[in-house]
């Protein structure tokens, strides 16, 4: 039985991109309380080493770990046989967004760690070190477990795709000591989630981490960074986006299906967009927000091109 079947209709294994951001919320929030009595205000970067919030990042972080990993064993793992590890090759299924899901997850967990690190005052090297490889060491340990359960398998595709994420941050980091180009993420509610509730989820935020086919992926370039010396306003992004429908599972040719046949297309979309971190503001807080967020794509005017040879305009697309 493949990983698009089976029990991921309990817990998608597939929306765990979205769900770890946000523990890495919990994370980057979090360790402000428990320094509480620090004379650097909360949400203030410390300009050097501060003892505390780097014990309180690490500690934090592992407990979170701990208890993530001690829940998906109950909630994926302890109902199914244990096996040899073994590969699963998945690469065929959803046209590829979980791949580009699990791009996106690394990324963020990892630029989540990094920031938590910074938060901290800690060296540049050590963020890239310990923190901005947060997102690949956390879901490729996911990745060996699957490996050792007989309903799942490791998949060498989702650990590409982990490195990817890993070495798009990191990357940019050694070549540009900042992120000019930061993935990003959008979703909208479709028809085929009422169809399949079990597989792509009942409600809201179950068909935002499950139904591939409302999710979108953007790589979202910073123009200003890219020409210092022009006029282009600082927050000013052009992105370039990824997305699929028609997807009511993972591998099939819905193109036979009766008495209505689905038609299955993949999604490249072009749009501007906003570098929340660089609008101006005096506030922390803000900056903290504003840096939480900045992994939501604006709504905006978007050019769609389709598989089928299809162009569609939106006026607004999310």
């Amino acid at each position: 039985m493949g990983k698009s079947t089976g029990h991921k209709q309990v817990i998608d294994r597939v929306g765990q991109h979205t769900w770890m951001l946000l523990l890495l919320i919990i994370i980057f929030c979090g360790e402000d309380y428990l320094v509480a009595q620090n004379k650097t205000p909360f949400f203030q970067r410390s300009d050097t080493l501060n003892k505390k919030r780097r014990t309180a990042v690490y500690v934090t972080e592992a407990a979170l770990a701990s208890v993530t990993l001690i829940a998906l064993n109950e909630a994926w793992y302890a109902d199914y046989d244990k096996s040899g590890f073994h590969s699963f090759n998945d690469n065929s299924q959803w046209m590829q967004m979980d791949k580009v899901g699990h791009t996106f997850s690394s990324y963020y967990i990892g630029k989540m760690g990094m920031d938590a690190l910074a938060w901290a005052g800690e060296t540049k090297k050590n963020q890239l070190i310990y923190g901005a490889t947060l997102g690949f060491v956390f879901l490729t340990t996911i990745e060996v477990l699957d490996g050792f359960s007989e309903e799942w398998g490791f998949s060498n595709g989702d650990i590409m795709a982990n490195a990817l994420g890993t070495g798009l941050l990191i990357g940019q980091e050694l070549l540009w000591d900042e992120q000019r180009i930061q993935m990003k993420f959008s979703f909208q509610t479709t028809e085929y989630a009422a169809n399949n509730p079990d597989k792509l989820g009942s409600t809201t935020m179950q068909q935002i981490l499950k139904d591939y086919n409302g999710q979108t992926y953007w790589f979202s370039g910073n123009l200003k960074s890219f020409f210092k010396e022009s006029k282009i306003p600082r927050w000013f992004n052009v992105a370039v986006g990824y997305g699929a429908n028609g997807l009511p599972e993972g591998s099939y040719d819905f193109s036979t299906l009766p008495p209505v046949p689905i038609e299955s297309y993949r999604q490249f979309f072009a749009s501007v967009d906003v570098d929340l971190t660089k609008i101006r503001t005096n506030s922390d807080f803000l900056k903290t927000v504003f840096n939480i967020f900045n992994f939501i794509k604006i709504p905006a005017p978007t050019i769609e091109y389709r598989s089928n040879g299809e162009f569609k305009f939106h006026f607004l697309y999310f």
